[in-house]
């Protein structure tokens, strides 16, 4: 998972960011728009009605170390989920390559 931001607001939300989201099995992105205000709570419920309630819980998700998905919002809801939490390494995109091509 990864953000694209600082986009030009279109769409009747104004939309300015996207969550990318990449399935390392499959290879399918998808691309959830969003703001670059949204909370860790805006981000999970994005997550939620747009991932885990069509696709399933994930194992593992991969992410940089975004605030948003360091919170302990967002921990708890892995804990309880059972899906590992993988954080990439600062200054080495390789880790999260899948959604770092994709932007």
């Amino acid at each position: 998972m990864d953000w694209v931001t600082g986009l030009v607001p279109g769409g009747k939300e104004n939309y300015n960011a996207c969550l990318i989201i990449v399935d390392s099995f499959s290879k399918r992105m998808r691309c959830l728009p969003c703001h670059n205000e949204d909370t860790a709570m805006d981000t999970a419920l994005l997550f939620w009605n747009n991932i885990i309630s069509t696709c399933g819980v994930p194992k593992i998700i991969i992410s940089d170390r975004d605030p948003k998905f360091t919170s302990e919002f967002w921990t708890n809801l892995y804990d309880m989920l059972g899906t590992k939490l993988a954080f990439s390494t600062a200054y080495h995109p390789q880790t999260d390559g899948l959604a770092e091509r994709m932007i």
